[in-house]
């Protein structure tokens, strides 16, 4: 089962993430998410565990405890509705397609205006 973990502290590697489930049973896998551009932790990381079981009790140990500043949210991870990285999000509201449909109302005017009889 895979976990989901937010509120790490900053200075928190994946060794010691996975140092903080193992009480609770085999761990695959534990990693803390990285910022590409800074190398920094981005305060949350996903654990997986074995044992579905084992998994749960995790959760609900180490849900709501403090690690630093900050309470730790422990809870299963959601599955992606993509792949890698997802696909750019579209702006919220009104203003999809600008250059293209800027594009076609100028083409509509100058056909309107072409399609004029020459003197």
């Amino acid at each position: 089962m895979k976990i989901f973990v937010a509120g790490l502290p900053y200075d928190l590697d994946d060794a010691e993430l996975e140092e903080i489930f193992e009480k609770f049973g085999k761990i695959i896998s534990a990693k803390v998410a990285i910022d590409r551009e800074t190398g920094k932790s981005k305060g949350f990381g996903f654990v997986e565990m074995e044992n579905r079981e084992e998994a749960l009790e995790a959760i609900d140990s180490l849900n709501d405890i403090s690690l630093g500043k900050k309470p730790l949210v422990v809870k299963e991870a959601e599955e992606r509705s993509s792949g890698p990285g997802g696909a750019p999000r579209r702006p919220q509201g009104n203003s999809g397609g600008g250059f293209n449909r800027d594009r076609n109302n100028f083409n509509d005017r100058n056909r309107k205006y072409n399609d004029r009889p020459k003197y």
